[in-house]
């Protein structure tokens, strides 16, 4: 695998999320010697109060980016590397260490600003989409048609993030 992805946002009930943090960190610090794959953390999102308590668990374990879900705009990243900026700092790691590749298609917004992130950090690894929390935001029964297609709101969305990242000049 190019990426090994530890998720804790989604995937984690909200009464395990110290749990978790902790699981994660001691994988992280395991497997690292173990592989030759990058190491992200999915962080909960900016707008849970949550994120700050991750990055405190994760920085010192130096994974070697940070999945943002439910990125809004490339302000999103700017807050994020900032956070990032002062645990790096408190952790001897130099600035800039750990990269940021945002999820740009979970809300609405986040889809409509999508050309938003061009030139907003040197972190930025990359821009990645989905489908799932989009379709819930957006209130659709399925993201997919009745042969297993993208619907065209999801192909648009898929369309906006290759195009954003290639004016990004990063990977989709």
């Amino acid at each position: 695998a190019d990426v090994i992805i530890v998720d804790l946002e989604d995937s984690v009930a909200p009464h395990n999320k110290a749990l978790a943090r902790e699981v994660a960190a001691r994988f992280i610090l395991e497997r690292r010697a173990q592989t030759s794959s990058a190491i992200y953390v999915r962080v909960n999102d900016l707008t849970t109060g949550l994120t700050d308590d991750d990055l405190v668990a994760l920085v010192p374990a130096r994974p070697d980016g940070i999945m943002l879900p439910k990125s809004n705009s490339g302000q999103d990243v700017q807050h994020l590397s900032a956070k990032l900026r002062v645990r790096e700092a408190e952790n001897d790691l130099a600035d800039g260490a750990i990269k940021i590749l945002p999820i740009i298609t979970e809300t609405p917004a986040g889809v409509l600003a999508a050309a938003t992130y061009t030139g907003t950090s040197a972190r930025l690894a990359g821009l990645t989409w989905g489908a799932e929390d989009l379709s819930a935001a957006i209130g659709a029964r399925s993201a997919r048609d009745e042969h297993g297609r993208y619907t065209d709101v999801f192909r648009h969305a898929r369309t906006m993030t290759i195009l954003a990242a290639g004016a990004a000049e990063v990977e989709a």
